[in-house]
């Protein structure tokens, strides 16, 4: 049992996770099994052709038949589950898609995961691990003066996406309690980084600043969110893995809490100083556009248990981390282009109108 099995593994942040787990030394091998929708690059994983630790399969959680396969074959100690449709907007254009992977795709994985569990030899199904990976959005929407959200906040999603994932969530936590399959659960707050899709707020700026295009905001711009490095996220999951309590859930945050304005325009002064414009900022091309229903006003996260209990704390501030956001995609530019398929030009012309 040297691998571990990681689902969704060509996204955003699954690819984050399996890139910067074979970095660490003595790392176990990984069985990548994602289903390769708009939002899954293979490019994103092309740094790991021909490591021998990494082992790719192009299929679907709900698969059951491939996903017991894999398991047989490798015997992985633990499943990181990432895989999960994850884009509030398309959420509530077509929320169906997101009931099926979020809360259908989790419930086939756990039965198909339960039953490779059981049969393992007490020793093995003591050191098991399922990690199901999830969002503060779950917890609904914050007040300005609120609290950050705790491990027991009560569940209020407000979106087709927040429900999916709350309903996995519960999902998870069922099969703890009913079956004693050992789980973890973590809610992160918003994420941000190399490799993600240019529909989420900083590389869609990011790429439409560098083109003169408008940079499209919500309503007045003043929706508040905790802002997560992709890479202090996946340090967290490594810390939660390794000593996680089984059917505990831990809070993930950046502690970084800005306004949706604010990022935009930390990003174009950014900009104006790395890549500046022939003539006036790129502040200019900021453009305020109808607000999408039922966006939740503020989100933010407490992630004092996880530093209590596991001694993990971001490393990096959001500025360190926008920086190295921006290098990487202004350095990356084929990888831009090849995700900028014709199918996402008309999304983002369809859903961004003044």
């Amino acid at each position: 049992m040297s691998h571990i099995l990681v689902t969704g593994g060509a996204g955003f942040i699954g690819a984050n996770f399996v890139i910067d787990w074979l970095r660490q030394e003595g790392a176990a091998g990984i069985v990548n099994v994602d289903k390769l929708t708009y939002a899954g690059n293979r490019k994103s994983l092309a740094a790991l052709e021909g490591d021998v630790r990494h082992v790719f399969l192009q299929a679907d959680i709900c698969d059951t038949a491939a996903v017991t396969a894999l398991l047989e074959a490798y015997r992985p100690r633990a499943v990181l589950h990432f895989a999960a449709e994850s884009h509030v907007d398309r959420s509530i254009v077509s929320p169906g898609d997101f009931v099926q992977t979020n809360v259908v795709g989790t419930f086939r994985l756990l039965e198909t995961v339960l039953e490779y569990w059981q049969a393992l030899d007490a020793p093995a199904r003591a050191a098991f691990r399922f990690l199901h990976v999830s969002t503060d959005e779950v917890f609904g929407s914050l007040a300005p003066a609120d609290p950050p959200f705790t491990e027991v906040s009560r569940y209020l999603p407000n979106s087709p996406y927040s429900a999916s994932k709350a309903a996995s969530d519960h999902m998870v936590r069922a099969y703890h309690h009913t079956y004693g399959l050992p789980v973890l659960t973590t809610n992160c707050s918003n994420n941000y980084g190399p490799l993600q899709f240019p529909e989420k707020l900083i590389p869609l700026m990011i790429t439409n600043a560098m083109v003169g295009k408008p940079l499209p905001v919500y309503g007045d711009g003043l929706h508040v969110r905790d802002w997560l490095y992709v890479g202090d996220h996946c340090a967290a999951l490594r810390e939660v893995l390794a000593s996680g309590q089984p059917g505990a859930t831990y809070n993930i945050g950046g502690l970084n809490e800005k306004t949706n304005l604010e990022v935009v325009q930390a990003l174009c002064d950014l900009l104006d100083e790395v890549s500046p414009k022939t003539a006036g900022s790129y502040r200019n091309q900021i453009t305020f556009v109808k607000d999408r229903p039922g966006h939740d006003r503020r989100y933010a996260v407490d992630a004092g248990k996880l530093a209590r209990e596991l001694g993990w704390k971001p490393s990096e501030t959001f500025e360190s981390g926008l920086r190295k956001t921006v290098q990487w995609y202004m350095q990356n530019a084929e990888w831009v282009q090849d995700v900028l398929s014709g199918n996402y030009r008309n999304w983002v012309g369809k859903q961004y109108v003044a």
